[in-house]
């Protein structure tokens, strides 16, 4: 009777069968997720742990941190410097740095006054020599760093100090120009809100693409007789998502609700992450940051993927430029000076994205901004000094070297064993 029942199971094998057993569901994916922590893939996790905290500690000091109106104006505060986070992703996961972001936004946000108010443009017209501005200077960077092989830490911090300058000259005597109140710009960057019912309608759409694209990737793989993650567990993880994003955003709209400017900054994160992990050039960020010479010689064009990495940050610095002026209603000699660098580089990494290259997600620049952010937000409410917002958050962007450092050792001497 055992040569029987060897024989039924051993089609099943033969064809590489994909179902799983019922001890696979649930918990097979605790566990799976168990074994990568310990193997040093820890993913977002200290991030969601480190916001717990954050909301735990400052709600229990000053109950309005949590208050609908506060958390809307933390979103507003976010997309600006975000959006050039999400450009320090790009770079960071080569192996390189930008150290001139924050001047960037600053320049495209003194050229957006100048033209705009000063001479006269349209704002359409300002908007897009600003953004030229920056693809102009990402170019330069990367030509330094391909022709010239000057490294990137040198070329940013010369061009931070030159477009300082630039932004400084162009602005004059007078330091500041004022942006108009009731321009549909500075709306954008200061009160318009997402209807009620488009915010709910959006919040359905990543458990949407959750379901569908992981129905797609189970197919794929059982088509190619390997296994599949159980159907039960993505169904748990898309009704998760969704009812997490649901509350949030029926919580925001118990305030103001939900920003647009916060919402061009997520779906500018979203395209990032389907390009960098949908496309060919996406993989081949991640093939160069982890080792160049093994991509130069798979085929790669390196170079290539250099100067996109360089003019992307750039052009992402400018347009948080333009949305900083939108949110501040003027353009000025500080726009980008200050902690704009330290928060758009904090960000990126505090949120996941390594600094030695190879592995990072958009996402992280969300995740890390609103990290930041509420920090910020928190001890403003608690009207403690500046000095320490910048002691915390330089001990949060320690904790997140110290622990990307370790899991990377984890993950090479996982990889060993």
């Amino acid at each position: 009777m055992n040569q029987d029942v060897k024989q039924q199971e051993a089609p099943a094998l033969d064809r590489g069968d994909t179902r799983v057993r019922h001890d696979e569901g649930l918990m097979g994916a605790v566990n799976g997720f168990i074994d990568r922590v310990r193997s040093g893939d820890l993913g977002m996790l200290p991030v969601f742990v480190g916001l717990i905290v954050i909301s735990i500690v400052f709600s229990s000091l000053n109950p309005v941190f949590l208050a609908p109106n506060n958390l809307v104006n933390l979103l507003f505060d976010c997309a600006t410097v975000g959006v050039i986070s999400l450009g320090i992703v790009c770079v960071l996961m080569l192996g390189e740095i930008d150290l001139s972001v924050g001047s960037m936004s600053g320049f495209a946000s003194a050229l957006v006054g100048v033209l705009w108010v000063n001479s006269g443009w349209p704002v359409a017209g300002a908007i897009a020599v600003a953004i030229l501005a920056g693809i102009a200077v990402g170019a330069l960077y990367a030509f330094l760093y391909n022709r010239l092989g000057m490294p990137s830490f040198i070329a940013s911090l010369a061009g931070l100090l030159a477009i300082l300058g630039m932004q400084l000259y162009i602005l004059g005597p007078t330091g500041s120009i004022n942006l108009p109140y009731a321009s549909p710009l500075v709306r954008f960057g200061q009160i318009l809100i997402m209807p009620a019912w488009l915010s709910h309608l959006l919040a359905l759409v990543p458990g949407v693409v959750l379901i569908v694209t992981g129905l797609a990737t189970m197919n794929r793989r059982r088509d190619a007789k390997l296994s599949a993650q159980p159907l039960a567990n993505l169904v748990i993880k898309a009704v998760v998502l969704t009812a997490a994003l649901e509350f949030a955003v029926y919580y925001l709209n118990l305030g103001r609700g939900v920003p647009w400017m916060f919402g061009l900054f997520v779906l500018l994160a979203v395209v990032l992450n389907y390009a960098l992990t949908r496309t060919k050039w996406g993989r081949s960020m991640f093939a160069v940051g982890g080792n160049r010479e093994a991509a130069r010689r798979s085929g790669i064009n390196v170079r290539r993927i250099y100067m996109s990495a360089f003019v992307l940050c750039s052009t992402l610095a400018a347009l948080g430029g333009v949305l900083s002026a939108a949110r501040l209603a003027s353009s000025s000699q500080q726009a980008g000076t200050g902690d704009v660098n330290l928060n758009a580089i904090a960000a990126a990494v505090i949120g996941g994205t390594s600094l030695f290259g190879g592995r990072g997600s958009a996402y992280s620049a969300l995740l890390g901004i609103i990290v930041i952010q509420a920090i910020s937000n928190g001890l403003t409410l608690l009207n403690l000094p500046s000095s320490l917002r910048y002691m915390i958050t330089g001990g949060v962007l320690a904790t997140a070297v110290i622990v990307d450092s370790l899991a990377r050792r984890s993950r090479v001497s996982h990889g060993r064993a």
